[in-house]
């Protein structure tokens, strides 16, 4: 196919800068990593970031057939704050944000432009935020092995994603999803068992 022909060469032209980005911000590079243009790497100083073996990360729109609408966006907040990814896991357009901690298990797939936040930035009460506007609540997130999540889905704080489940497209998923299921809806519930 032509058009992966060339996606290949522009993604091989862009490696070294794609790599120094990774390497400016103390991320350690892994073996059969495939970045389809950079992502915006927010990392506060002394978290943590990693990633393992056979990353993809897309975020060129013509890298993808769903077309993300923005850049991979990786991004801690804390000095305690960490996303840690396992192994095989792909990302398009998606956006990560740890105030505390996401972690991602092996051969996760997240679908074009979801988002995976674990704070929710503000405050809820009024006068909290004028005290401070940034102090809004935050709980970890997992995602366990082998968890596919569809296309605009978002995973809010405090959510563990049990191993092998499926969040349909669009969802919002506020609580826990039990281990081989399917979830879909604003807010997500189950509609199957795997």
């Amino acid at each position: 196919m032509p058009w992966t022909a060339s996606l290949e060469l522009r993604r091989r032209l862009a490696w070294p800068l794609v790599r120094v980005q990774f390497g400016w911000h103390g991320i350690e590079w892994g073996a059969g990593w495939k970045i389809f243009g950079r992502p915006i790497i927010q990392r506060h100083r002394d978290s943590r970031m990693t990633f393992g073996d056979g990353l993809y990360l897309r975020s060129w729109p013509r890298s993808n057939p769903l077309s993300p609408n923005h850049p991979v966006v990786l991004s801690t907040r804390d000095t305690e704050a960490s996303i840690i990814v396992g192994e095989n896991c792909g990302f398009t357009g998606t956006t990560l944000v740890a105030d505390d901690r996401i972690e991602v298990g092996d051969r996760v797939q997240v679908g074009g432009n979801a988002s995976i936040v674990d704070t929710d930035f503000h405050p809820l009460v009024p006068e909290v935020r004028w005290e401070n506007f940034n102090a809004g609540a935050s709980a970890p997130i997992v995602i366990e092995d082998d968890v596919f999540v569809g296309m605009e889905a978002l995973i809010l704080k405090g959510v563990t994603i049990g191993e092998g489940a499926v969040v349909g497209a669009g969802s919002v998923v506020a609580q826990d999803v039990p281990s081989r299921t399917v979830v879909a809806g604003n807010p997500a519930t189950v509609v199957r068992e795997l």
